[in-house]
C-alpha cells in the first residue's frame, strides 16, 4: 500500500521541463507579429538631423535669412512645446563649394603679386615689368582692395543657394526652392500634423 502511494504520488513530483520550454519558443513565435518601427513617410530617410520628431530649418545664411529661420524657430517651438527645433546653413552644390575654397587663395596670391610683383617679374624672365602693370604699381592698395573686395563678393554670391528648407521627422514638408516663398507659421503647423498622422497609418 505504502508502495503505491508513493508511485501515485511521483508522476506530481518532477516539474513539466518541456512545458517551460514550449511557452518560451511560443513567447519568441509571437515577436514577428508586433509592428516594427515604421520606414520613414515618402520613402527613405531624408534627412537625418531632423530624426525623432524634430525640426529643421536649413536656410541660406548669406542671403540673410537667419532672421527669419530664428523668428520661424521661436514660432514652432511654442506650438509644439518640447520639441527641438535645429537650424543650419544650406550648402551650396559641390561645384560651387570648391570654387569658395579657390578664391582666397587666389585672393592671397594676387595681393602678393601687387605688392611684390617688381621681384617676382624677374624671377619669371622678364627683363622688366610689362606695361599693363604700371597702373597697378602706381596704385598697389587700390589694386589689393578692389582683389579682396571682388573676391569676398564671388564668394558671397557662390553661396547664395536662396533655400529655406523645412524638414520634420526626417521629411521635407516645405521647400522654398520648390515653392519659390518663404512658409507661414500655420501652414507648417498643418504639414507637420499631417505627416504624423500619416505616419501613423503606415
Amino acid at each position: 500500500m505504502c508502495g503505491k502511494g508513493v508511485r501515485a504520488k511521483m508522476p506530481r513530483s518532477p516539474p513539466p521541463p518541456h512545458h517551460h520550454g514550449h511557452h518560451h519558443h511560443h513567447k519568441e513565435s509571437s515577436d514577428p507579429h508586433v509592428a516594427p518601427r515604421p520606414e520613414h513617410f515618402g520613402g527613405g530617410v531624408a534627412d537625418p538631423t531632423s530624426l525623432g520628431g524634430r525640426f529643421h530649418i536649413s536656410f541660406c545664411s548669406s542671403c540673410s535669412y537667419k532672421k527669419t529661420a530664428l523668428e520661424m524657430r521661436t514660432a514652432l517651438m511654442n506650438s509644439f512645446p518640447g520639441t527641438a527645433v535645429a537650424l543650419s546653413n544650406y550648402p551650396p552644390p559641390l561645384p560651387k563649394r570648391l570654387l569658395i575654397k579657390v578664391i582666397p587663395v587666389v585672393q592671397v596670391a594676387g595681393i602678393a603679386f601687387v605688392a611684390a610683383g617688381d621681384h617676382i617679374f624677374p624671377l619669371l624672365g622678364y627683363a622688366s615689368p610689362p606695361s599693363w602693370y604700371n597702373p597697378v604699381r602706381g596704385n598697389r592698395f587700390g589694386a589689393a582692395a578692389g582683389l579682396w573686395v571682388i573676391g569676398n563678393v564671388l564668394q558671397n554670391t557662390l553661396q547664395g543657394t536662396g533655400a529655406f528648407e523645412v524638414y520634420f521627422d526626417g521629411d521635407l514638408i516645405f521647400s522654398k526652392l520648390k515653392q519659390g516663398r518663404f512658409p507661414e507659421e500655420f501652414e507648417l503647423r498643418e504639414l507637420a500634423a499631417k505627416t504624423q498622422e500619416l505616419k501613423g497609418r503606415l
